[in-house]
C-alpha cells in the first residue's frame, strides 16, 4: 500500500479505537443525554458519523472505478487540493471552528449503544476497503463532489483524508461531553 494511504488507513483504525474507549468511559444509559442543550450528545455525535459514512460510500464505490489505468501505475506523492486541504485542516481536533451541518446529516434520533457501535464499524470496513481498492490510481485527479454541498468538488486523496479527520473532531467532540 502506498505509504500515504497507510497513514490514511492508521488514522481510520484509531478513529475506531477511539469509539470503543469512548464505550468503555461512557455508560450505554449516558449516550442519549446532552450535557448542554446547544451541543450534541455522545449518541448524536456517532449517529453524525453513521451518516457521513452512508453518503460517502456511494462516492467512494464510484470515485475507485473512474479511473481507466491499472491500479498499480501510481507511485507519486498524493497531495490535497486546496479546498480539501482547507477542509482538512479545520476538521481535526480540537474544533477551532464551529461549523453547521446540513439537515441530512443531523441527528433525528439515536439507536442503543451497540447499534451505533456496529453501523460505525460497517462503514468504517467500507471506507477502508474502497482505501484499499484505489490504491495506486492517481487520487490527485480523480474529483469527486461533497455529499455536504453539491458545489464543492475536492480530489479523492483529499476526501479520504477528511473522512478520518472528521471522525477525529466528532469523537474529540463526544469525549469532551462527558470529560
Amino acid at each position: 500500500m502506498h505509504p500515504q494511504l497507510q497513514l490514511l488507513t492508521d488514522e481510520f483504525h484509531f478513529a475506531t479505537a477511539r469509539l470503543h474507549a469512548l464505550t468503555r468511559a461512557v455508560p450505554a444509559e449516558r449516550w442519549p443525554v446532552r450535557r448542554d442543550p446547544v451541543r450534541w450528545s455522545v449518541a448524536e455525535c456517532v449517529t453524525h458519523l453513521n451518516l457521513t459514512g452512508a453518503a460517502y460510500d456511494p462516492i467512494l464505490r464510484e470515485a475507485g472505478t473512474r479511473d481507466p489505468r491499472p491500479a498499480t501505475s501510481f507511485t507519486g506523492s498524493l497531495r490535497r487540493d486546496f479546498r480539501g486541504w482547507l477542509l482538512w485542516k479545520t476538521m481535526s481536533p480540537p474544533v477551532r471552528m464551529k461549523v453547521k451541518t446540513i439537515a441530512a446529516f443531523i441527528p433525528q434520533s439515536v439507536a442503543p449503544v451497540q447499534q451505533l457501535v456496529g453501523e460505525f464499524a460497517k462503514w468504517q470496513e467500507a471506507q477502508l476497503v474502497h482505501l484499499a481498492e484505489v490504491d495506486g490510481l492517481p487520487l490527485n485527479d480523480i474529483k469527486v463532489v461533497s455529499p455536504f454541498n453539491a458545489k464543492l468538488k475536492y480530489n479523492l486523496y483529499s476526501c479520504f483524508s477528511i473522512l478520518p479527520a472528521h471522525q477525529h473532531r466528532h469523537l474529540w467532540q463526544a469525549e469532551q461531553v462527558w470529560k
